[in-house]
């Protein structure tokens, strides 16, 4: 394999806990002057829309949708980007490995569905200096598992995906995505990961990838 290409959250980065991201919501809500279960449950509904634009448009829209008219949305973007900093750690290890497998020579390539924060903040991560290609859905336009986002990452590392192994955790179907758009697709399953439906290969820490590469 000449490149590795990784999934970001449950995969590189810890998912946040989940009373953390109702803080979170809780907090945007406030800022924003909405009723905040109508909030969070537009907000999840929205998920791929906010996920694939940049984020100042997604919440406006969302504003439009509950009338609120004199939303403080630039006020509720800090709040979140302010969340997500304090999510954006790396996983025990990961860091390691990816320094192994430059050391080996292999590109390495980042795929993330995520909101527009994430991008703004991934230069501040010590990961960024590691990986040789992110392509974050919010820019990229696109999500996991559409073949172009996978595409793109092998664009970007100046590789074939058949020369691409795939690492993620198993959501949003990336898995097979990946084997579709031609990579192999490996499963990162930790004893926190709920139930992902994957039958293919799999690992059980990011170290076990460098015995496959």
């Amino acid at each position: 394999m000449k490149a590795v290409v990784f999934d970001l959250w449950e995969t590189l980065v810890p998912m946040f806990p989940a009373e953390d991201g109702e803080r979170s919501y809780a907090a945007m809500a406030a800022r924003l002057g909405a009723n905040e279960p109508a909030f969070v449950e537009l907000w999840r509904a929205r998920r791929e829309f906010r996920e694939t634009r940049p984020l100042a448009e997604a919440v406006r829209s969302l504003c439009e949708e509950l009338s609120l008219d004199t939303a403080d949305i630039d006020g509720a973007i800090a709040v979140r980007r302010g969340f997500t900093r304090a999510a954006l750690v790396a996983r025990p290890g990961a860091l390691e490995v990816l320094r192994e497998l430059r050391r080996r020579g292999h590109r390495v390539g980042l795929i993330t569905v995520c909101t527009e924060d994430v991008e703004e903040l991934w230069p501040e991560t010590p990961m960024a200096e590691l990986v040789d290609a992110p392509v974050f859905s919010c820019s990229a336009g696109v999500n996991k598992p559409d073949p172009r986002i996978y595409e793109l990452a092998c664009e970007r590392l100046g590789v074939e995906p058949a020369d691409c192994l795939y690492v993620g955790d198993g959501n949003n179907d990336e898995l097979r995505g990946a084997e579709r758009a031609g990579m192999r697709a490996v499963q990162l399953r930790l004893p926190e990961h709920g139930p992902r439906d994957w039958d293919g290969a799999r690992v059980e820490s990011l170290e076990q990838v460098l015995e496959l590469v």
